[in-house]
């Protein structure tokens, strides 16, 4: 991640290398990053904006649950030696719901460009709770200020 605004925008970095597993078979002899994973790592971003949009202390923060792909459309592949570039922007939000825009690119190509709608839900687990704060303190340790989540 390299830049979040809490109810506005995230930025985030996605390297893809031909060590990654899933371009040994998609496709032998041109490797080409799945459109899935390219808007599941959106959604990975999108995700963690909204929960930090919507979190109010001391509560931990209500989980994003991606409920509705819309409008995804690729303009380009991306395969191995890219560095998608994924910026997600809160469009609109509800009470327990949001909807976002992602775009991602590869240096001056467009890869990919999607609006997806999440529902917000409370989830009782301090398992889940422990697992994600362990990633958003990973994805943000190099943030200044750092992002802190309960």
């Amino acid at each position: 991640m390299t830049e979040l605004v809490p109810g506005e925008r995230i930025r985030g970095i996605k390297n893809i290398s031909l060590s990654d597993e899933i371009l040994h078979d998609h496709f032998p002899d041109y490797p080409v990053m799945p459109g899935a994973l390219i808007l599941e790592a959106s959604a990975q971003l999108a995700g963690f904006l909204l929960e930090t949009s919507f979190h109010r202390p001391p509560d931990p923060p209500p989980r994003a649950l991606l409920v509705l792909v819309e409008r995804a459309k690729f303009h380009d592949t991306a395969g191995p030696g890219d560095q998608l570039e994924i910026r997600v922007q809160m469009a609109s939000r509800m009470e327990a719901a949001a909807q976002v825009t992602a775009e991602v690119s590869a240096l001056d190509r467009r890869i990919a460009r999607v609006m997806m709608t999440f529902a917000m839900k409370r989830i009782e687990s301090e398992r889940l709770h422990a697992q994600r704060r362990y990633v958003y303190e990973l994805w943000t340790r190099d943030l200044d200020p750092p992002v802190t989540i309960p």
